[in-house]
């Protein structure tokens, strides 16, 4: 009998804290208000993402804390990740999403903006690691430039691309489109955000740019329709042909060597965390460990689900640990490849 009650005891002790803990996270965030970070303007695929997820989330975290969105814009979402990392509170109350290669960026070590390690924030995960989604190029249909084949013909006209800062995917992967496939292309580099180069092709301005397939959809779902004014020439990010886009070749598919398109494979990684979330690093480990659960857990919402759907936004989130691997696989790339990537990305 005595055996059998120091047992239940120790068990009783042993079972206690997870309680106490879920119950210290609740209280803290009951009647707490959580920032969402977005490195972007209003209108653009992150915000886009954040939106339907700050809707959601807040039911899943203990303390059921109302959830708000806060845009900083600046530098291709620079601005937002040096804030998430140096100055958001460290509490709990504030997590954002910035570019998926900002991470990258953080890990080549070369950009003396960059003030923040990617390994050392509080990842919470990823709402899309591209299983239905795609990064394209996407041009007018009545530019000069109309075919892939005129943009790779030698000496043919440029096709002028807009692009928000350098070292952002719209950048660099224009870069590879010119620089490694031999596309005729003239970039532009210095618009503010996704909204300002939407306009920026409606008015002719520019002809095109790289972006992400569902940021289109979501933003522009009349762009790509059979009818529409835009097309895909080109698609990143993928093992195999988009299927609503099966003319358009795979970047990989127009690498010149083996060595070319390896690198664009390595490129390609980010995308496996297409739409990343973090908070700052210190967060508590059980607040942290909150998060993360009611990040993943929002995805399974059927109502975050349904908006997603109408939205026609990719959902196949990863978690925090997930992002750990895959940032980890990067950092053991060879050093000679780091180089051209820095090289590429205006490292």
């Amino acid at each position: 009998m005595r055996t059998g009650l120091v047992g239940a005891v120790l068990l009783s002790m042993a079972a206690a804290p997870p309680i106490a803990l879920a119950d210290e996270v609740a209280d803290f965030y009951k009647g707490k208000t959580v920032s969402v970070i977005v490195g972007y303007s209003p209108g653009g695929g992150y915000d886009t993402y954040a939106r339907v997820l700050a809707k959601h989330i807040g039911k899943y975290i203990p303390g059921n804390p109302t959830v708000i969105i806060q845009n900083m814009p600046g530098a291709g979402s620079l601005v937002a990740a040096n804030y998430l990392y140096n100055v958001a509170p460290k509490d709990g109350t504030a997590f954002g999403t910035f570019a998926r290669n900002m991470p990258l960026i953080g890990l080549l070590g070369t950009d003396q903006n960059v003030q923040f390690d990617p390994r050392k924030f509080t990842w919470l995960g990823s709402s899309s690691s591209f299983a239905n989604d795609a990064y394209v190029l996407i041009t007018r249909k009545d530019a000069t430039v109309k075919t892939l084949a005129d943009a790779m013909k030698p000496g043919g006209p440029q096709l002028l691309l807009g692009s928000t800062a350098e070292g952002v995917s719209s950048d660099a992967m224009a870069i590879v489109l010119r620089d490694m496939l031999g596309l005729n292309i003239k970039l532009i580099t210095g618009y503010r955000d996704s909204s300002e180069l939407y306009l920026a092709m409606e008015r002719k301005e520019v002809e095109g740019r790289t972006t992400g397939l569902s940021s289109v959809l979501a933003n522009k779902p009349d762009w790509l329709k059979k009818d529409g004014p835009m097309q895909v020439l080109v698609v990143f990010g993928r093992r195999e042909r988009h299927p609503d886009f099966p003319n358009a070749p795979m970047a990989a598919e127009l690498a010149k060597n083996d060595n070319d398109r390896a690198l664009i494979r390595f490129l390609e990684l980010p995308y496996s965390l297409s739409r990343p979330y973090a908070a700052p690093p210190g967060v508590p480990a059980a607040r942290a460990k909150a998060l993360q659960a009611a990040f993943l857990a929002a995805h399974k919402d059927p109502e975050y689900l349904k908006e997603a759907e109408k939205l026609r936004i990719d959902v196949s989130p990863i978690g925090g640990e997930a992002v750990l691997t895959l940032l980890d696989n990067i950092s053991k790339m060879p050093k000679e490849e780091l180089k051209k990537v820095e090289k590429l990305i205006g490292g």
